[in-house]
């Protein structure tokens, strides 16, 4: 939790920054977040499917397999992260331009989206290594890695945006360069510490020859929840352009709120990583007893810090947006966003958490079919619905979107519940009160 608390802070001093060069770059950093999100995606996908088959391995007491998965999942990052890049750089300006964004603008976003894709191999490789980390159960080298991250990304940002001494003024895209360079030294670090624990990675030709089934393997564990969360960029990319009818302050204002929102969706992050890893050992155990206790809990322990993190989110919303810009209409559209989420906040820990344990059950094509409605099928539709056929306005967007995902929240855990009866094979009035 702590470790995505820095990774958050890392993107808010982007967007803090963004905000210092102009609106317009608070815009196109916005604008560009849903093809960013394309690595992200990538690389969370290889943290939870890599991690849960590693954990496995683990709790099987088979370290050759989790050895083998290790390397694996390093080929599948680099196998990944080459595709990207290639979909990225010769693609991104067709998916700006299909935003309704304007010339300057896209030239302004792919200043910054495309180096961030050149620079997709270290990000992939990192998180191939730190699922490593994570399945043994250290979550705290990364989370130093991205404290020391925020502090080297405050220094290097106006260094590359303003220029300094040799280096030359890169504007935005002295966002990306900081962003890519710290990577670069997280990798090398993660890939330290990792050869100080039992799965080692030693840089031989032959433990990099690719055997078909493992690959595979991690291929069918971690492209489910790369697809998931590509649909999460989807999404976010289909309501930025319903919001782009409402001018650039409603993107800047509504991309700024949706940055700091990450904050407080950090604890569910945290249970979400560390609900994979328990459940995914105990799964490889054979101990479901313990599965059911870490699922429950940790939607319990998600619901109490979301609900109090809505009551801060709804109170400062107006400070909290005064941070990235002083441009009123900015301010407006980002606070009515964020007190809308306030109210969304709490169901959160029911995807997360029934995400995390059907990653554990190697069940991910869950996650996939349930982001496909509730981030892309659904949204549009009612979002339509709202602006085309009731003539809505900005916030009766995100009205619309409460409502909905509390209704998808309860099926969700619902699905949850009869997941872990049929797999357990236990009788429903043994395994819930209820």
């Amino acid at each position: 939790m702590t470790g995505s608390l820095f990774q958050t802070l890392f993107n808010i001093v982007d967007t803090f920054y963004a905000g210092k060069i102009s609106s317009d770059a608070l815009a196109a950093l916005a604008k560009a977040f849903p093809l960013y999100f394309l690595i992200i995606s990538a690389g969370i996908g290889i943290v939870a499917g890599c991690n849960s088959l590693i954990a496995n391995a683990i709790g099987s007491r088979n370290s050759l397999l989790a050895s083998i998965y290790s390397y694996h999942s390093i080929i599948y990052g680099v196998l990944l992260s080459v595709l990207i890049t290639i979909i990225g750089i010769f693609f991104s300006e067709d998916l700006l331009k299909s935003m309704g964004s304007s010339y300057q603008s896209i030239i302004l976003s792919k200043e910054y989206v495309d180096i961030i894709f050149y620079g997709t191999i270290v990000f992939l490789i990192l998180t191939a290594l730190n699922s490593i980390l994570y399945a043994q159960g250290d979550t705290k080298t990364y989370r130093n890695v991205l404290f020391f991250g925020v502090i080297a990304n405050i220094i290097l940002n106006p260094i590359f945006i303003y220029g300094f001494l040799f280096i030359p003024s890169f504007g935005i895209a002295g966002l990306a360069i900081s962003t890519v360079m710290i990577q670069f030294v997280a990798c090398i670090y993660i890939l330290y510490k990792v050869n100080n624990t039992q799965l080692k990675i030693k840089f031989e030709l032959s433990n990099f020859l690719i055997k078909r089934n493992f690959l595979l393997n991690v291929f069918n564990q971690c492209m489910p929840i790369t697809m998931a969360l590509f649909l999460v960029a989807t999404g976010s990319y289909l309501i930025l352009s319903f919001i782009s009818v409402f001018g650039d302050q409603a993107i800047a204002g509504y991309g700024a709120a949706v940055r700091f929102e990450h904050l407080f969706s950090l604890p569910v992050i945290g249970l979400n990583t560390a609900v994979i890893s328990i459940a995914g050992q105990n799964f490889g155990a054979r101990r479901f007893d313990r599965i059911k206790e870490v699922y429950f809990s940790a939607i319990f322990i998600g619901f109490i810090i979301m609900c109090l993190s809505g009551v801060l989110i709804f109170i400062f919303a107006e400070i909290i947006i005064s941070i990235f810009s002083s441009d009123l209409e900015v301010l407006k559209y980002g606070a009515t966003y964020l007190k809308i989420a306030a109210f969304i906040g709490p169901i959160y820990p029911v995807f997360f958490i029934s995400h995390a344990l059907f990653t554990a059950l190697k069940k991910t094509y869950i996650i996939f079919y349930s982001n496909l409605f509730r981030m892309v099928i659904l949204p549009f539709s009612i979002v339509w619905f709202i602006l085309n056929m009731m003539d809505g306005y900005f916030q009766d967007i995100f009205y619309g979107l409460l409502i909905m995902n509390w209704v998808f929240g309860l099926i969700m855990f619902l699905i949850a519940r009869s997941i872990m009866i049929k797999t357990f094979k236990e009788e429903k009035k043994v395994f819930f009160i209820f």
